[in-house]
């Protein structure tokens, strides 16, 4: 019953700006990474960035500097802000948290449905 939804993401021109937000909910005992991934049609997925619990990131090398990810560890939610966007960032990008559902469970990773960026002009 965990669940993770994606939102934020949407059509941008070359250069602008989006910030993708993701809430987990439902059955949340402990979230350790959270991360965004993306995929482009025809193309396998890739790690975009990834953040520990303890805020610690790292990201995909042709997004840093653009990108930077973060959370609220509150609200069970990560952020990605994205700048200066290049068309060769179009994807659907999908959040993903390592968790525990319960304290009895192995850290498992759980996605999002997805949400589309797209960066054309």
């Amino acid at each position: 019953q965990v669940q993770l939804v994606e939102s934020g993401g949407g059509l941008v021109q070359p250069g602008g700006s989006l910030r993708l937000s993701c809430a987990a909910s439902g059955s949340i005992f402990s979230i350790d990474a959270m991360g965004w991934y993306r995929q482009a049609p025809g193309k396998q997925r890739e790690l975009v960035a990834a953040i520990t619990s303890d805020g610690s990131t790292k990201y995909e090398y042709s997004v840093k500097g653009r990108f930077t990810i973060s959370r609220d560890n509150a609200k069970n939610t990560v952020y990605l802000q994205m700048t200066s966007l290049k068309p060769e960032d179009t994807a659907v990008y999908y959040c993903n948290a390592d968790l525990k559902a319960t304290k009895w469970e192995f850290v498992t990773r759980y996605w999002g449905q997805g949400t589309q960026v797209t960066v054309s002009s």
